[in-house]
């Protein structure tokens, strides 16, 4: 059986994952979420999620950021792709970042990701990003930059 068939039949497990991710900016203060189970991880990174078939990457992205964060966003240019990969298992996957803007909703003390994963949620100023740790490394570029950028392959958590 050739590569592609097994790929499109679940069989090739280093296929890269596709994720979509958003950059909310809030009075100049990026939203970022801590998404260890039980928080036992100090790294932050923009939310959003693996894609599911069958829904665009918009929707996948709404659907996501209403699930680790409470709010519903609208969905704007794509602004960043960025990889990474973990050398040791093979996991390798391709995050799509777009711009989004809030549309409803706010950070709630009371608010539980329902997957139980993102366990903080927070605003950074540009100042602040560079002081915690976060993934990826161009994530402050592509929040107050312009234009699309491309972070090549980078190792997942160093």
């Amino acid at each position: 059986m050739d590569k592609a068939r097994a790929a499109c039949e679940g069989r090739d497990m280093r296929s890269p994952r596709l994720a979509v991710r958003a950059l909310i900016l809030h009075e100049n203060r990026l939203l970022l979420v801590n998404a260890w189970p039980g928080g036992v991880s100090d790294l932050w990174c923009a939310p959003g999620g693996g894609v599911e078939p069958g829904a665009s990457l918009p929707d996948n992205l709404v659907r996501e950021v209403a699930e680790e964060t409470g709010l519903t966003v609208a969905v704007d240019d794509p602004c960043l792709v960025n990889e990474f990969h973990d050398p040791d298992t093979g996991f390798h996957q391709v995050d799509v970042y777009f711009r989004c803007r809030i549309l409803a909703g706010s950070l709630s003390a009371g608010w539980r990701d329902p997957a139980g994963i993102v366990t903080e949620r927070r605003f950074f100023a540009q100042e602040e990003i560079a002081r915690i740790r976060h993934k990826p490394d161009s994530l402050a570029g592509a929040a107050w930059g312009g234009g699309l950028l491309y972070d090549p392959l980078e190792v997942i958590v160093r």
